[in-house]
């Protein structure tokens, strides 16, 4: 008989811990991906409003634990609709976001031993049921699109349907530093300005979340960024800054905005089956790139042994310069990540983004397609002026929470 009850970190860590060595994630082939948590299990989702793990275990004298799944719930924006309480001096259509409260589910393992016994429709159903005790209206888990067993489970199964596909752009964290364009200025806003300029600029953006201020806050957060032309009234030196508000309102010709979060602090991968040659190759272009910085060769991080990330969020900005924009930013983030002692940078957009383009990445790296997969649990607030959710057609962008990459 399997039983699925709360985690408890006293006497399942080991447990856990063991499920987790024995379940690697990734694509299908010779090399695959393994996650490991640091510290406790329950760290990737801790940061989260509300959150719950469950381990189901299985056995009557001897109890092993065979599989686990997270989930957390938060308010994020679902749509938006006309303000007609709000005007301003040019006249033009005001929008505000409409909240719904959205749950998600990370983290579902199964011993590969104990698979295909409906051990994954049980931890998923169990915390289905926690989600609407606890007025979560949608729930939506991502996944790697040829991963078909974790689709077949929520999309043939569990009821979910395949709501959007955006793309997780990864570059390696070189030996050396990368330029930043002299041509821009990089701004580092405190985390009350920040929150004021997503609020005022992207709070309808599709996932936004509505407590933007802890994540802002939260230790793991290491700034947020906006680059503006050198030469620009902002871009002048010290002293220049207005505030995010007087920002928005007289904006220079292109600009752009991201944040940085220290995924280190949480948990660390590790690329695993990867051939001697390759290793080899790997090691080589990394003691080639330290030994001689200043020639800027591309190196590959070491990945063959556990490294740490750090992951780009909140990216916008406006302008026919914006893309030059984000990729000096990105340059910026890559620094970070290299003094972070991190091995790769990280983002994740929509398929559609514009700013893609700006953000560098390797495709043998990164995902083109990652799968997002929604149910509706019940009815929302929102309801009869964005109706079902589940059924609308994607924007152009997204705004992915870092608590749940």
């Amino acid at each position: 008989m399997t039983v699925v009850r709360e985690y408890d970190p006293t006497r399942d860590l080991a447990g856990v811990e063991d499920v987790e060595r024995r379940c690697e994630v990734g694509p299908s082939g010779k090399l695959s991906l393994f996650t490991d948590l640091l510290g406790d299990p329950i760290c990737r989702i801790r940061h989260s409003p509300s959150f719950l793990m469950l381990v189901a275990e299985m056995g009557t004298e001897k109890k092993e634990i065979v599989g686990m799944i997270r989930g957390c719930i938060k308010t994020v924006t679902c749509g938006q609709k006309i303000d007609l309480n709000t005007h301003n001096p040019q006249n033009d259509t005001v929008f505000k976001p409409l909240y719904t409260k959205l749950a998600y589910v990370l983290g579902l393992r199964v011993s590969p031993s104990h698979r295909r016994q409906g051990i994954g429709f049980k931890l998923v159903k169990m915390m289905e049921e926690w989600f609407s005790q606890n007025g979560a209206e949608y729930s939506y888990i991502a996944t790697e699109n040829d991963n078909q067993a974790s689709v077949n489970l929520f999309t043939g199964k569990c009821g979910y349907s395949k709501f959007r596909t955006p793309s997780i752009l990864v570059n390696p964290v070189y030996a050396h530093k990368v330029n930043v364009s002299s041509q821009v200025t990089i701004i580092k806003l405190d985390p009350v300005d920040a929150e004021t300029l997503y609020r005022l600029r992207f709070s309808t953006t599709e996932f936004f979340p509505r407590d933007i201020d802890s994540v802002l806050n939260n230790k793991l957060s290491l700034g947020t960024f906006v680059a503006v032309p050198r030469g620009s009234c902002y871009g002048s030196g010290s002293g220049s800054w207005p505030g995010s508000a007087k920002f928005l309102e007289y904006p220079p010709e292109s600009w752009a905005v991201l944040s940085v979060w220290n995924c280190n602090e949480s948990f660390r991968l590790e690329v695993r089956g990867a051939s001697r040659l390759r290793r080899v190759v790997a090691k080589t272009t990394r003691v080639v790139d330290k030994t001689l910085p200043f020639l800027k060769l591309p190196s590959v991080p070491s990945v063959f042994k556990p490294f740490g990330l750090c992951f780009m969020y909140g990216i916008g900005g406006e302008g026919p310069r914006a893309v030059k924009m984000v990729k000096s930013l990105s340059a910026h983030a890559h620094n970070i990540a290299k003094n972070r002692g991190c091995g790769v940078l990280a983002a994740e957009v929509a398929g559609e983004e514009p700013l893609r383009r700006g953000i560098p990445h390797w495709k043998v790296l990164s995902c083109a397609e990652d799968l997002w997969c929604i149910k509706r649990l019940g009815e929302d607030f929102s309801d009869g002026v964005v109706g079902d959710w589940t059924k609308s057609p994607p924007g152009i962008s997204i705004f992915v929470d870092p608590r749940e990459f």
